[in-house]
């Protein structure tokens, strides 16, 4: 398959405002953010944010436009990309809850790691994960030893679907929970629910063919 890949530095607020394309191609879109940012999904309340802790961080607040919970982008400490799969092409699915298999899977490939589990049941919720994104787990998310390594949102239109994907190479719960409104989740309720993972976009490509 050809991939179109393109390699942007900037902010999350200037990735997460890219409309969708109007002709859309199978494309990879790599970022690199140049300033932290606390991600919220879509349908989450900004009372949900401590603003004025993220101002005093110089933490940007961004939207996106995809569901789920919330996400701390750090430069350096994360590895963030979307796969844009146009209606028809092979790796495209009607089923939303089959669509991120694939995805999946290639970052379970690409990260050569045994352990590492594609979830292909239903969402699976626990008690914070309204809140944080990588408390939960989807439909085609990855574990790796029973933790979360890859978190994937979907952006979908009638033409084609916006796969946005995020591995943690570090994780630090305790500034998230600082970032965020009373009631707080407590560090300790976060600590264990992620599993970092070093990815490039070399790699990446190579699993997905």
């Amino acid at each position: 398959m050809t991939w179109e890949i393109e390699v942007v530095r900037g902010t999350a607020s200037t990735f997460h405002a890219r409309p969708t394309p109007e002709v859309w191609r199978p494309a990879v879109w790599w970022f690199e953010i140049t300033a932290p940012a606390l991600v919220v999904g879509s349908a989450q309340s900004l009372d949900l944010v401590d603003l004025a802790a993220c101002e005093r961080a110089g933490v940007e607040v961004v939207r996106r436009r995809s569901g789920g919970g919330a996400v701390l982008l750090v430069p350096g400490e994360v590895v963030w990309f979307d796969v844009l799969v146009p209606k028809g092409h092979p790796r495209w699915q009607d089923d939303i809850g089959r669509a991120a298999w694939w995805i999946g899977e290639v970052v379970r490939d690409a990260l050569d790691a045994p352990d590492a589990v594609v979830h292909t049941g239903p969402m699976v919720r626990t008690e914070w994960s309204g809140l944080v994104c990588f408390a939960g787990l989807g439909p085609g998310e990855v574990t790796l030893h029973g933790r979360k390594v890859l978190g994937v949102s979907q952006r979908r239109t009638r033409d084609g679907a916006r796969l946005q994907c995020a591995l943690y190479q570090r994780w630090d719960p305790a500034t998230l929970v600082g970032l965020l409104a009373p009631p707080r989740p407590p560090v300790e309720a976060l600590a264990d629910v992620v599993a970092t993972a070093s990815l490039g976009l070399e790699g990446l490509l190579a699993a997905l063919g």
